[in-house]
Formats: C-alpha cells, sequence, structure tokens
C-alpha cells in the first residue's frame, strides 16, 4: 500500500509541474521502442510533448521533460506458465518524464519517469502474474538526441499494479528506443 501511495504522490506531483508548462497541443517527437522481459517482448509506438521548463539550468544543463503518450503490443511467449502458449495484448501509456540534459537538448542525457498504463488483458506470463489491467509504468533511461534530431537510447522498464490488488509480481523489459524530434 505504500508504494501505491508513493507512486500516485509522484505522479501527481510531476502532472502538475509538468501540465502547466507545456505551450502547445503539437506533437513534439514521436518514437518506436521494441523491448524483451520475461519471455515476452514489446513494441510500442508513442508520440511526445516537450515541457517548456528548465529547472536546475546550471553549467549548459537543466531538469526538463515531455508527456508520453504510448500505445504498445506486447507478446506472451510463455502464457499461464505454459511453454509455447502464446498471448498478445495491447496497452496504452501515459507518462511524465524528467531528463537531465543539455540546454539545447542535444547530446547525451538521462531520464525517468513514472506514468499509467491501461493493459487489454491480464499479463500472465513464465510465472508473472498481474491481478489488474491498470498499472503503473516507470522507467529509467539514458540516451544521445544527434544533431539532426534522432534520439537513441535505452531503458529499464518495469510494470506493476503498485500493491493494488495481489499478485502483483511485476515485470521488467530491457528497451531500446528511437526518436525522433520534430
Amino acid at each position: 500500500m505504500q508504494k501505491k501511495q508513493c507512486a500516485l504522490k509522484i505522479l501527481a506531483v510531476a502532472s502538475l509541474l509538468a501540465g502547466v508548462h507545456s505551450t502547445s497541443f503539437a506533437v513534439d517527437s514521436a518514437s518506436f521502442e521494441l523491448g524483451t522481459g520475461n519471455k515476452s517482448q514489446l513494441a510500442r509506438v508513442a508520440a511526445q510533448w516537450d515541457w517548456d521548463s528548465k529547472w536546475w539550468q546550471s553549467n549548459g544543463t537543466h531538469i526538463g521533460g515531455y508527456w508520453d503518450l504510448s500505445l504498445a503490443e506486447f507478446r506472451q511467449d510463455q502464457y499461464q506458465n505454459i511453454p509455447g502458449q502464446h498471448k498478445n495484448l495491447t496497452d496504452i501509456g501515459f507518462t511524465p518524464v524528467f531528463r537531465f540534459q543539455a540546454d539545447d537538448k542535444k547530446g547525451l542525457y538521462a531520464e525517468a519517469g513514472i506514468g499509467v498504463h491501461l493493459m487489454s488483458h491480464l499479463y500472465d506470463n513464465n510465472g508473472r502474474r498481474f491481478s489488474t489491467a491498470f498499472e503503473f509504468g516507470d522507467h529509467l533511461g539514458a540516451g544521445y538526441v544527434f544533431n539532426n534530431g534522432l534520439d537513441l537510447g535505452v531503458r529499464l522498464q518495469h510494470f506493476s499494479n503498485g500493491g493494488i490488488k495481489h499478485p502483483n509480481s511485476g515485470a521488467n523489459f530491457a528497451v531500446a528506443r528511437a526518436a525522433y524530434h520534430f
């Protein structure tokens, strides 16, 4: 229960801080991601809206961020713990992401986000079961933004319902990400 409350508080604060600083409804970038973990894979497309904020600006760097709206497809390869039994599920997610980056938003960056996800079915793969279709998704990532707007990165992604209901075994994924800033 404490994890759930902490996650909800973080999400609420992030939403309040970031939401008032978007200057436009136009999409700033789009991304494609591939991930693997727990004998399952994910493919995800997303759109991002940059925040017009530069917190703790110092020495040519700052903390900024963006909203991330995603649509993903998961392929479970050991559905209900049966080897070779497959099941797909679809996920829609919304995540505020904080990013430590250069002031010009080019070069190396590190990021972290925690958001909400709604899955079309309950995840049940390789001994990991979710008891709710509503999940929190958090990630830590790093990457590089090139001068032409190409953004290549990696993420460690975790899904869990934050203790809302049991079982709550969670699942982890290693994710490769490519994005393009318009």
